[in-house]
């Protein structure tokens, strides 16, 4: 089982996740693209490396627009370091 974060520690690893909050137990961005074709490929490319963490995020989708929204369901749906971590990567491979 995964350990939930203390508040303190969650806004501590925002300060390095630009665009990103906390609220309700999730950490959450909204990702804006020129297009629903680069929309589409961000959650793909998202697919893999959460895949590669075996660590999935909630997405959800309309037109050009990407919400991501984290949490880790073994602790309880409160936000672990695997979140962080994987908000991480996603602005790694985030092109906008």
């Amino acid at each position: 089982m995964s350990t939930p974060l203390a508040n303190d520690a969650i806004n501590a690893a925002l300060s390095d996740l630009p665009g990103w909050s906390y609220a309700d137990d999730k950490l959450t961005k909204t990702y804006k693209f020129n297009s629903f074709r680069e929309a589409l490929a961000f959650i793909v490319r998202i697919g893999f490396e959460a895949e590669a963490a075996n660590h999935h995020p909630e997405l959800f989708n309309v037109y050009s627009a990407v919400t991501v929204s984290l949490n880790t369901h073994d602790a309880g749906g409160k936000v672990t370091q695997k979140d962080v971590a994987l908000a991480g990567e996603i602005e790694r491979i985030a092109w906008v």
